[in-house]
C-alpha cells in the first residue's frame, strides 16, 4: 500500500500559524472552546492545508507504511528528524502538522514518537514557554496527544520546570482561573499536578480570592480529593466566611459519589466556628431527610456546635442512641460541656456517674478531658469540695490533672475565698510537674486581693518575676510588721539562707516561665487600696516591660482617687488617658461618674454624662443607675427634669431597671407642694403604693412629658390610663413646676384643664368609672384649696366612627342573653374634663410663697 504525502514549500507555510497572546494573557476563549471532539483545536488540519494550497515541498513523496524495507523512497526517520528540527526552532505548529500528516498517512503514532528526538522537542517547548506562549504550547500538545503520541515522553525536566514557572507566575499575578485551567490540561496529559504547585498554595489562593467553586474544581483533579474538599471548607471557616464555605460544601457534594461524613463533619465544625448553629441544624436535617445516618464524629461535632442549647444537645444524644450509633468518650465530654454552660450541676453528676459505671464495665475509659470538664462544672458552681473529690478520683484512676484541671480547682477555691487552699493547690500543681500559665497565676493573685491579703499578692508577684517558686508557706510570728492584721494568715516568702528558727519553711525552688500581662498589673493595682502613687508606679512598671495600660488600668486609677475622695484628680485622669492615646470608654466614664456621685458633686457627674454623649460613648445600665440613684431627694424642678431625661434616654437605649426608687423620689418631690408657708409637707400614704409591676412606667413618662411643656399658653394635664394614685402624682408634679416657675417671675396665663378620660362609644348599659375624678377633685379642692369646675362632656368627633357634625348619635344592634336582637342608642365619644380656674391658682400661689 502506497500513500502520497504533499507538504508545503517551507516549514512556515505548512499551515498559517495562529497568533496567540503571551502567557501573561490567557488564550482567547474561542480558541479553547471550539475544539475537536477530543478537546483539540489546531489550524493545521487537512482542510486548512487545502484551502491555503501551499506550493509543494516534495512534489510526489511516497511513503511506504509497511516500513523502509518495502522500497519507500524516503524513510520515516527522515520526517521524524524534520519534525524534531521544527520543534527545536520553536515552530511547534509546523511540528504538529508534520506529526499529523505522518499519522494520517498510516504510520503508527507510538512508532513515530519513538523516532522523534525528545531532547530537541523538549528544548523547543521550553523555548516557547520562556517566550510566554504557554497557551500555544498547550494547544500543540493537545493536538499531539490526540494523535496518539504521549506528551509526557516529549517533555524533559527543563520543560517541566518551565511549566512550573508559568504556574507560579499565574498564581503570583492572581490569574486564578487560568491557573486551574492549565492544571486541568496538565493533569489530562498525565503530569503530576502536585509537582507543579503545592495544593495548599492553590487552595490558599482560592480562599484569599473568595472563590470556592474554583477551589473545588482544582481539588477534583487531584487524588484524595475529599481531603482537599475538607481542607477548602475549613480554610474558608478560618476566614469566618461561612457563605463561601457552604458553597464549597455544596460543590464538593456534586463532585462525589455518595455521602462523605468527613465533609459533613467539617462544614458543621465551620458553622460552629462562624457562630451559625442554625445552619448546622439544617445540614443535619438534610441528612435525616435523605435517610443518611451520621456517624459518631458528625454527631459529636453537631452536639459540640450546639452545646449552648442543652435541650437540643440532649435530643441529639437521644437520636444517636435511637439510630444505634454508640456514644464514645468525646460524646460524654460534650454533654458535660453543655451541662457546664447551662450550669446544670445535677445533670453533670448523672452523666459522671454513668460514665464511671461504663468505665467499670470496660466499655469506656475516662480521659483527662472528662475529669477536667466535671471539675469545671463544680468549680463554676463554687462546689469546691466536690471538685476536689473528682480530683481524687482522677488521681486514683491514674489520670494526671492537666492545666485546665488545676486552673479550675484553683479558681473554685479562689472564688470561694479559700486563699490558703488555692495556694496549696498551686504548689501541688508545680510539684506534680505541671507548669502554671499566666492565667492561673493571675487567678491566684486575684484570690489574694479579694481576700484582702494584699501583701501576699505582692510577694507572690515579686517571686514569680524572679522565677522563684516555693513549695512552702512561711508562718511568721505576730511580731512581724509586714503581716496582715489577721495573725493567722499565711504569707509566702522567698527562701532565705540561715532563716530564723521560728520560721517554718518547706524549701522548694522551681523555675517556670511567668510573663506578667496587663491583667496581672490591673489586679495588683486593685491591691493598692487608696495609694495612688503606688498604683501609678505599677502603671509605669507596666510600660517598662512593654505593656500598655488599657481602659481597665485607667479606670482602676480613677477608682483609687475616688476612694481617697479626690474627685478632681479622678476626673483629670480622663484627660490624661486621652493624652496617653487611650480614649476613655464607658467603664472609665462610669467609674468617674460614680466617684462624683459619692463625692456629692452631682453637677460634675451630669456634665460627665453629657460629655459621654458628645463623644458618642453609649452609657450602660450601671451608668444610668448610678445617675438615677445619685440623689436621695430632689430640691428643684431642674433636678427632676434632669433625672427624668436620663430615665427616658435609658429606656430608649433598651435598658430596663427597677423604677421604684425613682418613682418614690418623684412622689416625695410632688408631695412637697402640699404645705402651708414654712410648715412640713403633709405625709400622704397612698403615694408609697405606686404600682411598679407594669412593663413600662407610664407615670414617669407622663410626668416627664408634662414637665417639659411650656406654660406661656394654656395647659392641659392628661390623666388617661392612670390609676388615682398615679394621677395624683402627675397633677402634683405640674403644680410643683408652676409654683417654682412662679417664684422665678412667670405668672399663670390661663386656666388648667385636666383630661380624665376619653370615653369610647359605649352603650347606655356601661357604667362610668369616677374614681380618678373624685380623687383629683378632693386633692385640688380639699387639700390645696383650688377651685375646680366640671366642664361637662365635650364631643370628640375625631374619635367617633363616621363622625359628622350632623350625626350626634346612632344605634347599635346588640344580641341579648336570650338570643333576641335588641337595639340601644349609642353615644359618641366625649372627653371628661375638669377645670382649675386661673384666679384660684393665683390665690394659691400667693398663699404659698
Amino acid at each position: 500500500m502506497r500513500v502520497f504525502l504533499i507538504l508545503g514549500s517551507s516549514s512556515a507555510s505548512i499551515a498559517g500559524p495562529r497568533r496567540y497572546r503571551h502567557s501573561h494573557c490567557k488564550a482567547p476563549k474561542s480558541s479553547l472552546s471550539n475544539l475537536s471532539p477530543t478537546g483539540t483545536h489546531l489550524p493545521f488540519s487537512s482542510h486548512t492545508s487545502t484551502r491555503h494550497s501551499p506550493p509543494a515541498l516534495l512534489s510526489s513523496v511516497e511513503l511506504d507504511i509497511a516500513g523502509a524495507s518495502s522500497g519507500g523512497r524516503i524513510p520515516i526517520q527522515h520526517y521524524a528528524g524534520v519534525a524534531s528540527k521544527l520543534a527545536e526552532g520553536g515552530k511547534l505548529e509546523d511540528f504538529a502538522m508534520v506529526v499529523e500528516s505522518v499519522v494520517v498517512a498510516g504510520v503508527e503514532p507510538s512508532q513515530f514518537g519513538a523516532m522523534l528526538a525528545v531532547e530537541l522537542v523538549a528544548k523547543g517547548i521550553s523555548r516557547c514557554l520562556r517566550e510566554g506562549k504557554v497557551w500555544s504550547v498547550v494547544q500543540v500538545l493537545r493536538k499531539v496527544e490526540e494523535l496518539g503520541i504521549s506528551v509526557l515522553e516529549l517533555c524533559d525536566e527543563p520543560a517541566v520546570e518551565s511549566l512550573r514557572r508559568d504556574c507560579r507566575r499565574m498564581a503570583k499575578s492572581g490569574e486564578l482561573e487560568e491557573l486551574v485551567e492549565l492544571m486541568e490540561v496538565l493533569s489530562g496529559f498525565g503530569f503530576s499536578v502536585r509537582e507543579m504547585m503545592k495544593p495548599s498554595e492553590v487552595i490558599k489562593l482560592c480562599v484569599d480570592y473568595r472563590n470556592p467553586k474554583m477551589a473545588i474544581r482544582y481539588a477534583s483533579i487531584l487524588p484524595h480529593a475529599d481531603i482537599l474538599f475538607c481542607t477548602t471548607i475549613n480554610e474558608f471557616g478560618k476566614k469566618r466566611d461561612l457563605k463561601s464555605a457552604y458553597i464549597a460544601y455544596t460543590e464538593s457534594k456534586a463532585n462525589m459519589n455518595g455521602s462523605n461524613m468527613y465533609i459533613y463533619r467539617t462544614i458543621i465544625d465551620v458553622c460552629g466556628l462562624c457562630g451559625d448553629y442554625k445552619k448546622s441544624r439544617n445540614i443535619y436535617q438534610d441528612l435525616v431527610n435523605q435517610n443518611v445516618i451520621p456517624n459518631i464524629f458528625v454527631f459529636n461535632s453537631l452536639m459540640n456546635v450546639n452545646a449552648h442549647d442543652l435541650n437540643y444537645t440532649f435530643q441529639l444524644y437521644k437520636n444517636m442512641q435511637n439510630l444505634g450509633v454508640p456514644a464514645d468518650m468525646a460524646s460524654y465530654n460534650i454533654l458535660l460541656k453543655a451541662c457546664c454552660l447551662a450550669g446544670r450541676v445535677d445533670l453533670a453528676q448523672d452523666i459522671y456517674r454513668e460514665v464511671k459505671h461504663l468505665e467499670t464495665t470496660g466499655v469506656l475509659k475516662l480521659d483527662v478531658f472528662t475529669y477536667s470538664t466535671i471539675v469545671k462544672v463544680f468549680a463554676d458552681a463554687k462546689l469546691w469540695k466536690m471538685a476536689l473529690r473528682v480530683k481524687e478520683d482522677m488521681q486514683s484512676a491514674g489520670v494526671s490533672p492537666n492545666m485546665v484541671t488545676w486552673s479550675s480547682l484553683i479558681s473554685s477555691c479562689a472564688n470561694s475565698g479559700l486563699v490558703e487552699l488555692a495556694i496549696q493547690l498551686f504548689e501541688e500543681m508545680v510539684s506534680a510537674g505541671c507548669e502554671p500559665n499566666t492565667q492561673c497565676c493571675n487567678t491566684l493573685l486575684h484570690a489574694c486581693v479579694e481576700g484582702r491579703q494584699f501583701d501576699r499578692a505582692f510577694r507572690l508577684f515579686r517571686s514569680w518575676k524572679e522565677k522563684e517558686l516555693w513549695d512552702g508557706i512561711e508562718r511568721k510570728s505576730s511580731t512581724d510588721n509586714n503581716l496582715d492584721a489577721d495573725s493567722t494568715s499565711q504569707l509566702c516568702n522567698t527562701k532565705m539562707p540561715n532563716a530564723p528558727s521560728h520560721v517554718h519553711q518547706i524549701s522548694f525552688v522551681g523555675n517556670f516561665a511567668f510573663k506578667p500581662t496587663i491583667t496581672t498589673y490591673n489586679i495588683l493595682m486593685k491591691a493598692c487600696g487608696t495609694d495612688y502613687y503606688h498604683a501609678k508606679a505599677l502603671m509605669e512598671e507596666m510600660k517598662s516591660v512593654g505593656l500598655t495600660p488599657n481602659h481597665i488600668s485607667w479606670s482602676i486609677l480613677v477608682d483609687i482617687c475616688g476612694r481617697s475622695h479626690d474627685v478632681e484628680s479622678a476626673v483629670q485622669i480622663l484627660t490624661t488617658m486621652r493624652m496617653a492615646g487611650v480614649d476613655p470608654d464607658v467603664v472609665a466614664y462610669t467609674t468617674a461618674i460614680k466617684v462624683c456621685v459619692e463625692g456629692k458633686n452631682w453637677k460634675l457627674a451630669f456634665s460627665l454624662f453629657e460629655e459621654m454623649k458628645r463623644f458618642e460613648i453609649q452609657p450602660n445600665l450601671v451608668t444610668y443607675s448610678t445617675l438615677l440613684r445619685a440623689r436621695s431627694t430632689y430640691g428643684s424642678l431642674h433636678e427632676v427634669q434632669q433625672c427624668l431625661a436620663i430615665y427616658q434616654d435609658m429606656r430608649k437605649s433598651g435598658f430596663k431597671s427597677n423604677d421604684h426608687y425613682l418613682k418614690e423620689l418623684i412622689a416625695e418631690w410632688c408631695e412637697g407642694v402640699i404645705q402651708k408657708n414654712n410648715q412640713q409637707p403633709v405625709e400622704i400614704t397612698p403615694c408609697n403604693k405606686i404600682d411598679i409591676g407594669k412593663p413600662r412606667c407610664l407615670i414617669l413618662e407622663k410626668v416627664a412629658d408634662h414637665l417639659q411643656k411650656s406654660f406661656a399658653e394654656s395647659l392641659t394635664i392628661d390623666l388617661q390610663e392612670l390609676t388615682k394614685v398615679e394621677a395624683r402624682i402627675v397633677v402634683l408634679a405640674v403644680l410643683r413646676m408652676i409654683k417654682e416657675n412662679y417664684a422665678l417671675g412667670e405668672s399663670v396665663k390661663d386656666d388648667i384643664f385636666i383630661i380624665l378620660e376619653v370615653n369610647k362609644v359605649e352603650t347606655d348599659l356601661v357604667p362610668q368609672n369616677f374614681e380618678v375624678r373624685d380623687a383629683i377633685t378632693r386633692l385640688l379642692q380639699d387639700e390645696l384649696g383650688l377651685e375646680v369646675l366640671p366642664t361637662g362632656p365635650t364631643i370628640a368627633l375625631d374619635k367617633v366612627p363616621n363622625s359628622e357634625s350632623s350625626k350626634i348619635s346612632h344605634t347599635t344592634k346588640l344580641k341579648g342573653t336570650m338570643g333576641r336582637n335588641k337595639y340601644f342608642t349609642r353615644k359618641p365619644a366625649d372627653v371628661q374634663r375638669l377645670k382649675v380656674t386661673k384666679k384660684s391658682l393665683q390665690d394659691w400661689l400667693q398663699r404659698n410663697r
